[in-house]
């Protein structure tokens, strides 16, 4: 303010907002809400980072409104005048889209997945199940680690995978997938899909459910989704490939789904088209345990909860769930083989007769005794 003079009271309030709104960077608000108690009452009256936010992220349009449910919480449970209220919703207003939009770029970046929920079909579930695309390695032991989808004589069918997130509400930037060579087979074919597209989204019903029921639509009746992106072609090639969202996206409930269009690969055995996929990977930044959701039935609405304005350490990724699951599953191989006692190990996706080959030798070195 040059000379004393005060440019928002030189302007009028609309050209001053049309100004503010250009802003970009959520530490832009901050500076400029230091320089005089008017600025910060300016930003605060007028919902600027609250804008600002929406802008990075449009499905805030769907907040009801926020909670503060840590201790600054303060003056929305007392009573007083209506404009004493007002001016108190506001403040928590501005402190909470603050912190998320602080939380939204410097929150560390990591995998976000805790666990594999639901795959549209199966071909042999468990041995190619859908949390077998948590495992990064695609043959753990002597076992090949892949999903695959049951065999369709029409390769326009379409499969879908579907995640729980680690957090009700994480920004999403990339997500990795590594289509199934089956180098157990002639020629070792890929079974990629054509291409693939994502949802972000929130559970409707119970997700005991959800895991029971296997079905094709079931991304359309048992889940509200709040994203859709665009198809990514996908390469047939035995890699992570990776589909980086053109913007980093808000997903709102925790749930991620993976749709795989269009099988590019027959299996020879049976003439009928088939994808797999070895291991997914969604990266991104978690915003628990600083935020939280209460999302309302038979509505988009929902409530964005302030829980903590700490800054979240980063867990160490040794602790989260999946990698347990893979400690645990490589265990039981080890204790199966050590205990002698397993009659058949699937091996490349064929059973291999250890008792067979035991037998085989034994015969082997009673004709060279003979």
């Amino acid at each position: 303010m040059k000379n004393g003079l005060d440019f928002l009271n030189l302007l009028n309030c609309d050209v001053s907002l049309k100004i503010l709104k250009n802003l970009e960077d959520p530490s832009d608000f901050v500076r400029f809400s230091a320089v005089s108690r008017s600025w910060r009452q300016f930003v605060i009256e007028n919902g600027l980072l609250k804008h600002l936010c929406q802008r990075m992220f449009p499905q805030l349009s769907r907040v009801d409104h926020v909670n503060e449910l840590c201790g600054t919480a303060k003056g929305h449970a007392e009573a007083g005048s209506s404009n004493f209220m007002e001016w108190e919703a506001l403040k928590r207003e501005h402190r909470v889209y603050a912190f998320f939009a602080r939380g939204c770029l410097s929150f560390a970046l990591r995998e976000c997945i805790y666990e594999a929920i639901i795959a549209s079909s199966t071909d042999n579930d468990p041995e190619e199940g859908i949390p077998n695309t948590l495992e990064p390695r695609d043959r753990v032991g002597r076992r090949a680690s892949y999903w695959s989808s049951k065999g369709q004589s029409n390769p326009a069918v379409p499969e879908t995978l579907t995640y729980r997130l680690c957090a009700d509400l994480c920004v999403i930037t990339e997500i990795n997938i590594r289509p199934f060579q089956a180098y157990f087979q002639i020629g070792k074919p890929i079974y990629s899909a054509n291409s693939v597209r994502f949802r972000m989204g929130h559970v409707k019903s119970c997700m005991d459910n959800i895991v029971k029921e296997s079905c094709q639509d079931c991304g359309n009746e048992k889940f509200a989704w709040t994203y859709t992106s665009q198809e990514f072609p996908m390469a047939q090639e035995n890699c992570l490939q990776n589909f980086r969202l053109p913007e980093p996206v808000l997903c709102i409930g925790g749930i991620l789904q993976i749709e795989l269009l269009g099988r590019v690969q027959r299996q020879e055995m049976d003439s009928l088209y088939y994808i797999c996929v070895s291991h997914v990977q969604v990266v991104g930044r978690p915003l628990s345990p600083a935020f939280g959701i209460q999302t309302f039935e038979h509505s988009e609405k929902f409530v964005l909860e302030a829980l903590s304005y700490e800054q979240p350490t980063s867990p160490a990724q040794s602790s989260s769930a999946p990698s347990l699951q893979m400690r645990v599953r490589d265990l039981e191989q080890i204790l199966n083989l050590l205990r002698g006692n397993v009659v058949n190990v699937v091996e490349y996706g064929y059973e291999w007769e250890i008792e067979d080959e035991e037998s085989d030798e034994e015969d082997e070195d009673e004709e060279d005794r003979e």
